[in-house]
């Protein structure tokens, strides 16, 4: 038999299994690991929360749009929307049409600059539906930029001390260099597992925000026209 199959054969099996290298590794490469690991599930959290809600906005906004131009009387539509909390396209309906019912019941004194007013009462809603949507996905910008890095402190770490314990033990073989080597490196594929999935949902759901917004500022130009049409058939009665 070859000597080289026989002194391979001899050697002692190395276990390279995650928990293995988890447990291996020094406390400052677990530490970064175990953060590494919250960040993901955090994120996937995250992930799931947003793209849940994006989901309901579609289908509220879908189902406002219907109601809205079935024909339906606006007084009627804002007193069933007025007593309950709403969101999206809702919200900016309401948010409008109380700026129009307050300014008609101070005896319409100012109706003059109803429309400059409701149309910053659109802007206003608009962004503030904007950040709700939004809110939390600089979690995942942060840790798909930062992820990475975290990771690679953990590999350089691990790095620098299977190195001191070689130098100690002054055996440089690959049996011995190759497990802290493995241990050090999972810990950037711990980085990488928690910035990727971070990086392109953090992209898709900026979109969706994107998407939202803009669906939210049509429907207020055409709900101001329509308001402005009334203020100046008022005007002029």
């Amino acid at each position: 038999m070859n000597p080289a199959v026989e002194i391979a054969q001899a050697a002692p099996q190395v276990d390279m299994s995650f928990w293995t290298l988890f447990w291996h590794a020094h406390i400052v490469v677990k530490l970064v690991m175990m953060g590494l690991l919250a960040a993901s599930i955090w994120c996937w959290s995250i992930i799931i929360d947003k793209t849940l809600l994006y989901r309901r906005t579609r289908q509220d906004m879908d189902a406002f749009e219907e109601v809205f131009w079935s024909g339906r009387s606006l007084e009627e539509l804002y007193r069933d929307l007025s007593n309950r909390p709403v969101n999206d396209m809702a919200a900016v309906f309401v948010a409008a049409m109380r700026e129009w019912k307050r300014s008609f019941e101070n005896g319409g004194r100012s109706v003059a600059s109803l429309s400059a007013r409701i149309d910053k009462v659109l802007d206003v809603t608009i962004q503030r539906e904007a950040e709700r949507l939004e809110s939390k996905l600089l979690v995942l910008s942060t840790i798909a930029s930062s992820a990475p890095f975290i990771g690679l402190f953990g590999t350089v770490w691990g790095i620098m001390t299977s190195f001191t314990a070689i130098a100690v033990s002054k055996n440089s073989s690959l049996a011995v260099v190759a497990p802290g080597i493995a241990e050090a490196l999972f810990a950037t594929a711990i980085g990488l597992f928690a910035a990727i999935p971070a990086l392109m949902a953090y992209n898709k759901l900026q979109a969706e925000v994107a998407k939202a917004q803009n669906r939210l500022e049509a429907f207020a130009d055409e709900f101001s026209a329509i308001l402005s049409r009334q203020i100046d058939e008022r005007l002029a009665a």
